[in-house]
């Protein structure tokens, strides 16, 4: 377990007069810490910048916690900024190609290849070899997630599983029973179709559809694949899949659209465009999500949700545990030794995870994660009971970081499927579209 922060803290302190002391500096206290440098001593005031996105309990609890670290560390002002995932993900891209991403910056793990070859996070190997980051109470296959080419360039700050939020509602009213692990693609589409025949109406007065179109989202696509047996990426610069996978995927997504049983084209790229989900808008009763994002979701409507699991074939689950988000430190941090004492702090220190609770899922430190779960109740118990129940269920571990094109593909992925749902390309053509594409950006 990570040592009490006040006395690592002195220790530190220690270490530092020690080390002036050895090299000759003022034995006076305070000139020895300022004139050796270090790092947050009286005298030497710290500004951190520190930046993430997510919703507004996210924002609270994020912003409690650092409270906590500057009042452990009174030398220490750390500047925080938080914004919707759309704009968050183009506003890091644009500071890191224009000279530097903040000190310390929550990251997707689709983030982490293109910002550590393009130079913009500091690899963290001797933060954690020398103790000032712990990753001993961590699962390993998730610390891995955060490591390319040899090094280790952010940290999980927690362990997530996709799923499908739903109105158990209108479930018990079709007569549904609740998902279950075992529940498969065909049996989704069923449920789809079923919920749209009985022409319930939104708050607008539209028909509301049995789910939301996950044709357009990598993700979705991602789970079918390895519930297929197959994979997203076979390597750094190879696709995992053929263009006939993907254009069966993409066929099966735009029959049930074509039905009514999936959300219209139009109200799905309003999805895409705004990042407000078709079920908040009360327009469908399943809605593809994170399972850290489960509790900020609301029901128009006033009807119960709940989250089930996403369909498998055969018994084989494609969704798997990864990071819902990492933690980097930006390569041009003026201060990397205190960015990482508040990395560390975030991730270990158990006030702070008690603050966090399940934020971001469950907390990546397994000892914290244990103590936090026996206070949680309501939304975040259901979802803590989910990950649990599909923890015994079986999931694979999860692959490596995608590779530094799946941005670009990222994007093409839902421009090649709004042709789709716009009857401007067929599947197969927007299949061979994307995999030329795709190649293309992975070979580049």
């Amino acid at each position: 377990m990570p040592e009490p922060r006040s006395g690592r803290r002195r220790f530190l302190r220690r270490r530092a007069v020690a080390t002036a002391v050895a090299a000759g500096c003022s034995t006076v206290l305070l000139a020895a810490l300022t004139s050796c440098g270090a790092s947050g001593a009286a005298g030497h005031h710290i500004t951190l910048t520190f930046t993430w996105w997510g919703n507004d309990d996210r924002q609270a609890r994020t912003e409690k916690a650092v409270r906590l670290f500057e009042k452990a560390h009174p030398d220490v002002t750390v500047q925080m900024s938080n914004a919707d995932f759309g704009s968050y993900k183009q506003r890091l891209a644009t500071q890191a190609a224009g000279g530097g991403i903040p000190d310390l910056a929550q990251l997707d793990y689709r983030q982490i290849s293109q910002f550590a070859t393009g130079g913009a996070l500091l690899p963290l190997d001797s933060y954690v070899k020398d103790g000032t980051v712990h990753t001993g109470e961590m699962d390993p296959s998730l610390v891995h997630t955060g490591h390319l080419a040899g090094k280790q360039y952010a940290l999980p700050m927690g362990r997530g599983i996709t799923g499908y939020v739903y109105d158990a509602t209108v479930f018990a009213q079709a007569g549904i029973p609740a998902p279950q692990p075992s529940w498969t693609w065909q049996d989704y589409a069923e449920v789809d179709a079923k919920i749209a025949a009985m022409k319930l109406k939104s708050p607008d007065g539209r028909t509301v559809a049995g789910s939301n179109d996950g044709g357009s989202n990598e993700d979705v696509f991602e789970d079918w694949l390895r519930s297929h047996g197959k994979q997203l990426y076979a390597g750094p610069t190879k696709l995992g899949y053929t263009e006939q996978d993907l254009a069966a995927f993409w066929s099966f997504c735009h029959r049930l659209q074509k039905s009514g049983a999936l959300v219209s084209a139009k109200d799905s790229a309003q999805a895409d465009a705004t990042g407000i989900s078709a079920f908040s808008r009360g327009l469908d009763a399943l809605d593809y999500s994170w399972d850290a994002t489960f509790t900020g979701f609301t029901s128009p409507t006033g009807h119960t949700m709940r989250y089930a699991p996403v369909p498998g074939v055969d018994g084989k689950a494609g969704a798997y545990f990864k990071p819902t988000m990492l933690i980097g430190i930006g390569a041009h941090s003026k201060h990397p030794q205190m960015a990482a004492e508040l990395m560390d702090f975030l991730l270990n220190d158990r006030q702070a995870g008690d603050v966090l609770g399940v934020t971001r899922s469950q907390p990546p430190n397994r000892a914290i994660a244990a103590e936090v779960d026996r206070k949680l109740s309501g939304p975040d118990l259901k979802v803590w009971q989910f990950d649990e129940q599909m923890q015994k269920y079986g999931v694979q571990p999860p692959p490596a970081a995608p590779p530094k094109g799946d941005v670009a593909i990222e994007s093409a992925f839902v421009r090649e499927y709004q042709r789709v749902e716009f009857g401007l390309a067929s599947p197969a053509k927007a299949a061979h579209e994307l995999v030329v594409q795709a190649k293309q950006e992975l070979e580049s």
